[in-house]
């Protein structure tokens, strides 16, 4: 596959533009304070399926070919990559299977299932239930969508760094989750092409590092479990198309927590009133872990997604 470039991003900002409204860049002093640097937070999680990666789904599900369209699709994920590409598929009249491990976040499943997709959980982890779906994909006939080696999911979610430029041209980093790689690989493209000054810097959690084992080796690396609570980060092993795109581009890649992941949901609660989940607060995790690095500069905070139980949010707030 050809790696998207800028230029891809400029066209899939033009497909997914009739379908999706800008997402806000917000500046909150509490935030700033506590981390010593500008923070301005990118609400990815005020899009339709509260996460980015409708982004990268719009632009891929309308691009299918008429015969991929009626052969449907299918991919896997833990939840919000499936919500993604279910709603898409139905935008776009595209039947849709959404495979998951059992014991999948019940909102995001709930979510992908009121869209009109099919799911099937099954599977100890977001690997197995990848390999269930390439295994139904055969059976079936059904157009394959892996949730990260797609050029054109990249190039979609890449839009969220052309957001950024317009409205802080002058920012000094940006700090984006990494999973799969897609929304790091999107945004450093975009800002190695026109804005190479920025720092971009990739976050994943020490309990699911195979990306970042990667980014450090230079080969596909993958662990025997990925055993972190914020589901978006849990890769047990790395992409094959944006990994490299990741050693090429990112400036640093941070490891946090799990405890650091759930001091970042509870600091979003505090000081900028919004919520996030674990993947979602990765970002603002790492920053508040290097905030020295960053004093008095101006940093952009991916904040991926809110899709996070209440169950979960609750127990997470009264921990703190």
């Amino acid at each position: 596959m050809r790696r998207p470039t800028y230029t891809d991003v400029l066209k899939a900002r033009k497909v997914i533009a009739p379908y999706l409204d800008k997402t806000p860049l917000r500046h909150y002093p509490l935030l700033s304070e506590v981390l010593g640097f500008e923070a301005y937070v990118k609400h990815e999680n005020l899009l339709p399926t509260s996460s980015f990666k409708i982004r990268g789904g719009i632009n891929l599900i309308s691009q299918l070919s008429l015969e991929e369209r009626e052969r449907g699709v299918i991919t896997a994920s833990t939840g919000n990559h499936g919500q993604s590409i279910a709603l898409a598929a139905k935008m776009f009249g595209v039947k849709a299977i959404i495979c998951a491990p059992e014991g999948s976040n019940p909102d995001k499943m709930n979510v992908i299932r009121s869209f009109g997709a099919e799911t099937v959980e099954e599977g100890r982890d977001f690997e197995e239930a990848r390999l269930n779906a390439e295994r139904i994909s055969e059976e079936k006939g059904m157009r394959y969508i892996h949730s990260g080696n797609e050029p054109l999911l990249i190039a979609g979610v890449g839009t969220a760094g052309l957001e950024i430029l317009e409205d802080l041209p002058d920012l000094d980093a940006v700090i984006a989750p990494v999973g799969g790689g897609s929304t790091a690989s999107g945004l450093s493209i975009v800002f190695k092409t026109v804005a190479p000054e920025v720092k971009v810097i990739g976050v994943q959690s020490e309990a699911a590092p195979s990306v970042y084992l990667s980014w450090k080796s230079g080969r596909i690396e993958s662990t025997k479990s990925a055993d972190t609570f914020a589901d978006g980060l849990a890769t047990r092993r790395a992409f094959e198309f944006t990994t490299p795109i990741l050693r090429d581009n990112l400036d640093d890649f941070i490891l946090v927590s799990e405890e650091e992941l759930k001091a970042a949901i509870r600091l979003y609660v505090e000081k900028a009133h919004t919520i996030a989940e674990g993947a979602g607060a990765a970002a603002l995790a790492a920053g508040y872990k290097i905030r020295e690095r960053f004093k008095g500069k101006k940093v952009v905070l991916m904040l991926s997604g809110a899709n996070i139980t209440a169950e979960m949010l609750k127990g997470i707030l009264s921990e703190g």
